[in-house]
């Protein structure tokens, strides 16, 4: 597939943007932080938050499916709208609390093997997700409706799988 003028340069900013964004998360787990950061803001709820932005984004995708289901384009538009930016919200808010909080939560419980399993399959995806997401909504947004029927197969399992595993990581950290 040979892309043209304005989408070439579209794809390559979102490719750019997908990847600045993954090695942002990546640095805020894993990389150093300036001395004295943690705990100087309360981020304790934010987690609950997240989980609450995670679920909200899994509830509106499936809404927004039976909305283009149903033929319903425009609100099926504002509802893939509003679930992305549920996800551009949950984003902000899991990079603020990783900022503020160093390193990510040791799980202690009993279901090791599944909570690893879900994890690392969620972190993968999760980075995935950024630029099929991007590119999904940028196809569907300027009406190229063939292509963006075709990424949206995809798109949609994926992301409802990476909100759905968010929330499972929530509640086996913090339950």
């Amino acid at each position: 597939m040979l892309l043209k003028g304005n989408d070439s340069f579209w794809l390559r900013i979102i490719y750019i943007v997908s990847f600045l964004v993954s090695a942002a998360v990546a640095f805020l787990i894993l990389g150093p932080r300036p001395e004295g950061i943690e705990g100087i803001v309360d981020v304790s709820s934010l987690p609950t938050l997240n989980a609450i932005l995670n679920g909200s984004t899994g509830i509106l995708l499936i809404y927004g499916y039976v909305l283009i289901i149903q033929k319903k384009r425009q609100a099926h538009k504002n509802v893939m709208l509003i679930s992305f930016a549920c996800s551009t919200a949950f984003l902000i808010s899991y990079i603020i609390y990783h900022w503020f909080k160093s390193g990510p939560k040791e799980y202690i419980g009993d279901l090791q093997e599944l909570y690893y399993f879900i994890l690392i399959t969620h972190i993968i995806l999760a980075a995935i997700i950024i630029p099929l997401a991007l590119i999904t909504l940028y196809r569907g947004w300027n009406d190229h409706i063939g292509k963006h029927r075709k990424i949206a197969k995809i798109t949609l399992p994926i992301w409802l799988y990476v909100s759905i595993t968010g929330v499972m990581i929530y509640y086996m950290l913090y339950w």
